[in-house]
């Protein structure tokens, strides 16, 4: 039988909500593999109700549910219960990112995953880890990134930290926990049977950090860089410098200076010996910007500037804002922008697929679930429901769903 991408016939229980744990089921839906989201009752996964909505239908929950199938189930009552643990026994893949120990209060620990089904990979994911001094607080996103270090290396010294108004430690563990389940699965189907995950924000941001942590600890703490602003600390040119028509970001580090210097046809700078190497370069970072700047301002446009530099393979970019992103034709042929269309909120764009694999198309044709959607194809399918033991399961509440559009 043909399959329809990569992880054709595997099956994931995914309870996770807002971005991380969804970003990495999304990826596996787009990837092939049966995302059931089982979503708690009454109300199902809370961004359902989050942020700009069309025809009643959240744009942002859209983009993270792509693919998957909905099933709202009370599993505090003792009938969802049981259809939790049958369910459990078919799947490969439980996912979930609640707090340490909530999945637990669920009646679904790892111990219990494992009783029922040998075979099943568990993957939690939370903020601080299951595990350790600061895992029972509530954390998010940016929580996560200031306990990492991260924060401190956002913004200036006169303003002091910025955030970042974008998911960068969701998606990034989201995308951990789509490589550990991954390497768990390739165990499994190599004789190595199921096991739990431990997958934590903190320990991904904190695996972002470029040469920071190692200089800090082999200087024995003598380099402590901190809020940086616009330029790198260690090397130079490397930044954002103002231009002819705004701002670039220039790197023309290493072997690049010369690259650079021959572009602004001042080829004296390259033995100049303020400017010799990076570290004189940092040194005398004042006189560099202000030189630099003072020729990128002289220039006809940005976009001058930028073909200038490209024809001596120097690296630079303009500043894009989002929408100028979202219309750049490199972004829109790759698909890295990708227009969708949903049942009841239309045609809009949303971030493409990021992993491309040859052997498959990289764009599947899915559909964000409306709520308690696939209640009776779920149970009736999997577990050989009955439809009368379904609409007693659903006038009792245990299972709910909402209407669909005609």
């Amino acid at each position: 039988m043909t399959k329809r991408h990569l992880l054709d016939g595997i099956r994931v229980l995914d309870f996770s909500q807002h971005v991380a744990g969804p970003a990495c089921s999304r990826m596996m839906a787009e990837m092939g593999a049966e995302i059931i989201k089982l979503e708690l009752a009454p109300l199902g996964e809370q961004i359902r109700n989050v942020g700009f909505k069309v025809n009643g239908r959240s744009v942002y929950f859209i983009q993270q549910n792509r693919g998957k199938k909905s099933l709202c189930l009370d599993v505090k009552s003792e009938a969802g219960r049981e259809i939790l643990y049958e369910l459990v026994k078919r799947v490969d893949v439980v996912l979930e990112n609640f707090a340490p120990g909530a999945i637990a209060r669920l009646g679904l620990p790892w111990s219990k995953v494992r009783e029922l089904n040998p075979d099943c990979i568990m993957c939690s994911i939370s903020t601080f880890g299951q595990e350790g001094p600061l895992a029972g607080l509530p954390g998010y996103d940016f929580i996560g990134q200031a306990y990492a270090g991260i924060t401190s290396m956002i913004g200036d010294r006169d303003n002091g930290p910025y955030i970042p108004i974008a998911a960068l430690g969701d998606t990034t563990t989201g995308a951990h926990a789509l490589a550990a389940i991954n390497a768990a699965l390739f165990h499994r189907a190599t004789g190595g049977g199921g096991q739990y995950l431990d997958i934590s924000l903190l320990d991904c941001y904190f695996h972002s950090h470029e040469m920071n942590v190692g200089a800090i600890s082999a200087s024995g703490g003598a380099i402590d860089p901190y809020l940086p602003g616009r330029y790198h600390q260690v090397v130079a040119p490397l930044g954002v410098y103002k231009s002819k028509d705004g701002y670039l970001i220039l790197i023309a580090i290493l072997g690049r200076w010369k690259d650079f210097c021959q572009a602004m046809g001042r080829p004296e700078l390259i033995d100049d010996p303020r400017f010799v190497d990076d570290a004189a370069r940092v040194s005398h970072h004042a006189e560099l910007k202000q030189l630099i700047e003072d020729w990128l301002q002289a220039q006809d446009s940005d976009q001058d500037t930028i073909r200038l530099l490209a024809r001596y393979h120097v690296p630079v970019a303009p500043i894009l804002s989002i929408r100028q992103a979202m219309h750049h034709p490199h972004l829109r042929q790759r698909g890295t922008v990708r227009t969708i269309t949903d049942r009841g909120a239309g045609s809009f764009d949303v971030p493409g697929m990021p992993l491309r694999f040859s052997a498959f198309a990289n764009d599947l044709d899915l559909q964000a679930p409306y709520l308690g959607e696939h209640n009776a194809e779920i149970l009736g399918d999997l577990l050989g429901v009955t439809p009368e033991r379904l609409a007693q399961l659903t006038a009792e509440e245990v299972l709910v769903a909402e209407p669909l559009p005609d």
